[in-house]
């Protein structure tokens, strides 16, 4: 008995020792998205600020494809000591998990959250020429004419989220699904397809230039940028909020002591000046908060996709 009981001292005098030193050689951040899209953009701008708080270098390696796996895989079977790290996503740890078969990881497994570093909502548009200027005259529109009613996104998270719509609104919609979402807009710009859940970046130009009409966002406050358009939750849809976001997590069992060094370096750092610009600058908004609070909604995540995508019949083979 005291024998184990020594060893268990130990281990977390280890730890510990462990964690006060630490980082101890460059940090590497993987990402599982080609670079040059806002994710990508997050991560390098953190890598930067954190190299420069932290005291070692801190850099990015992109591993796309595979749904998340090629990025996941790495960092489930990196050492849990803080040295290697997982951009992820909703998409990867949230919307994945409820609809990709033979994902590789489990979310609440094999990863420590860390903290989130941005957000960013979605927007809701048309192409100009529809006889629709509110979401609810939309969801109208769509009742009384289902074979014009289609949506154009791209990827799982977006297929989820018009589903979602769908079952919030008792529409349905035909999926047109495209590589990209600039690629979908422009489809809704031809009049392909009826409307389209993005990301606000694809829609800005055509929004600018009239091409496209926004009817809602799905944040929970109306965004600076598109003052007077509307939330979902004004116009009628209270359980339509949804915002996309990005966060750092570390390898699960990873020491408590760096996991909250590390939230704490991203909670400061989010909260720059020069940072939240530039997040603004790409239509995304900093986060930061706590291994606890992330985690929390990552559990939270998990069971409201699943529902939606049981009940939509969404599988992704």
């Amino acid at each position: 008995m005291r024998h184990w009981a020594f060893v268990a001292v130990l281990a977390l005098f280890s730890a510990d020792a462990a964690a006060q030193q630490f980082p101890t050689r460059p940090i590497k951040v993987l990402v599982s998205i080609p670079p040059g899209g806002a994710p990508d953009l997050a991560a390098r701008l953190l890598a930067q600020r954190l190299s420069e708080t932290i005291g070692q270098a801190v850099y990015v390696e992109n591993r796309p494809g595979a749904n998340g796996n090629l990025a996941a895989g790495q960092v489930t079977k990196a050492a849990p000591d803080g040295h290697t790290l997982l951009l992820g996503s909703i998409g990867m740890l949230t919307v994945n998990p409820a609809v990709v078969a033979n994902l590789t990881y489990d979310s609440q497994r094999d990863f420590t959250p860390i903290s989130m570093i941005a957000k960013f909502p979605l927007i809701l548009t048309v192409n100009a020429t529809a006889p629709v200027r509110t979401v609810q005259e939309l969801v109208a529109y769509a009742k009384a004419n289902p074979d014009k009613a289609n949506a154009a996104a791209s990827g799982p998270i977006f297929q989820v989220v018009q589903k979602m719509f769908e079952q919030r609104t008792g529409t349905r919609f035909t999926y047109i699904a495209y590589r990209a979402n600039s690629e979908a807009m422009m489809s809704l710009m031809r009049g392909d397809a009826l409307m389209s859940l993005s990301d606000i970046g694809p829609a800005t130009g055509p929004l600018q230039d009239g091409r496209v009409r926004a009817l809602a966002v799905t944040s929970p406050q109306r965004l600076k940028s598109h003052p007077d358009v509307p939330t979902m939750a004004e116009s009628g849809f209270k359980d339509m909020e949804v915002e996309f976001w990005t966060g750092l997590l570390a390898p699960a069992k990873t020491p408590p002591a760096i996991v909250t060094r590390l939230q704490d370096e991203i909670i400061a750092i989010v909260k720059m000046s020069d940072v939240v610009e530039k997040l603004a600058s790409h239509q995304t908004f900093p986060a930061g908060n706590t291994s606890e609070e992330f985690a929390r909604i990552i559990a939270r995540e998990l069971v409201q996709w699943a529902e939606v995508a049981k009940k939509g019949n969404i599988k992704i083979e």
